[in-house]
């Protein structure tokens, strides 16, 4: 053998290597682009179970905050509509601090003020 076979020989079992790595770097990117796939699926499968878990558990937490404060409503305004009210006296009032003094509306729809008694209450006009 001379060294030319020898050189066509060397040439040929390297082109036979540098078929066998681009065979093997294509079957290795295959089974990575599938890996990748069947990871993508795993994990959207997983990210749509969690979503739907946190989604149900934020809507029974929602339910429940809501049915307790329509329940705190409820009590606060069934004891707000236990107590007397007292309107005259809360007219009066609200009169007093706006004018000063209490108005009484006459059949003539005219303001007559109440004269004040030594005692501190107010004498109405009939």
């Amino acid at each position: 053998m001379d060294d030319t076979d020898i050189l066509q020989h060397l040439l040929k079992i390297e082109g036979q290597a540098a078929v066998l790595v681009d065979d093997a770097q294509a079957e290795a990117d295959r089974r990575i682009k599938e890996a990748e796939e069947k990871n993508r699926i795993a994990f959207d499968e997983s990210y749509q179970k969690l979503t739907a878990e946190l989604e149900t558990e934020y809507r029974i937490s929602a339910d429940a905050v809501k049915n307790k404060y329509n329940r705190i409503l409820d009590e606060y305004r069934a004891s707000l509509d236990s107590m007397p009210r007292q309107n005259e006296s809360f007219s009066d009032l609200a009169f007093s601090l706006l004018v000063g003094e209490k108005c009484i509306i006459t059949q003539a729809n005219e303001c007559e003020l109440a004269r004040p008694l030594a005692s501190g209450r107010a004498e109405f006009p009939s």
